[in-house]
């Protein structure tokens, strides 16, 4: 999908350095030194506008997030966003999520988020994929032990897709819900769920939103 540039994009980043890194590696095993306090470290890749990391970093405080988004009008429009908000457990990183073991060393997440991800559906592109083995691998170089990993989609063939994938790749599954909004209803409010702009726009046409939630097999020393 094109992205319209936004020209105020690069002053709002680089005025806001306590906010945004553009230099990830550049903390690989010092996160928590971006945070005013230590905290547990959670981390979205593909962030988009940044509702649901923005939502999730206001009902838990207890926890540290990062949100990791390539496109950089889009990632200005989280951090605009977010800035009122004056989030302290909140950093944004501009990067490519590919490779993110190199931003993070091993064990430092302990659970990651892939929401509404590129379906890449042709199977020549495959590899592409945000739940394909190799980057289920380094998913697996950055998480702690018993480290999870959430993702939710609206597409129907790249949740099926996931589920085999993950379960190939050693992967626990703890949940698995085919239509999320129907089974939160059915839960009493038992299951959180913070949505993202697109879960709403998909939900609104009546789409069934698919979540699962998954725990990696410890890493080969």
């Amino acid at each position: 999908m094109r992205v319209r540039n936004k020209p105020w994009a690069d002053d709002l980043i680089a005025e806001n350095p306590a906010a945004i890194v553009t230099n990830p590696a550049k903390y690989r095993g010092h996160w928590q030194d971006r945070f005013k306090q230590s905290q547990p470290l959670q981390v979205e890749i593909g962030t988009g506008k940044g509702q649901f990391l923005i939502g999730m970093a206001k009902a838990h405080p207890e926890i540290n997030f990062v949100g990791i988004e390539l496109q950089k009008s889009v990632l200005a429009a989280a951090l605009k966003t977010s800035l009122p908000e004056e989030l302290t457990n909140l950093q944004w990183v501009l990067a490519d999520g590919d490779g993110v073991e190199t931003f993070f060393e091993p064990g430092e997440v302990t659970q990651l988020y892939l929401n509404f991800s590129d379906p890449w559906p042709k199977t020549r592109h495959e590899k592409r994929r945000l739940t394909y083995k190799t980057f289920l691998a380094s998913y697996q170089a950055i998480l702690q032990k018993d480290g999870k990993i959430q993702f939710k989609t609206d597409n129907r063939h790249l949740f099926e897709y996931s589920l085999m994938s993950m379960t190939a790749f050693g992967m626990r599954l703890m949940e698995v819900s085919l239509d999320l909004h129907t089974d939160i209803e059915a839960s009493e409010g038992q299951l959180e769920n913070i949505e993202t702009e697109y879960e709403q726009k998909f939900a609104a046409k009546g789409q069934p939103i698919y979540r699962l939630v998954a725990e990696m097999p410890p890493r080969s020393e």
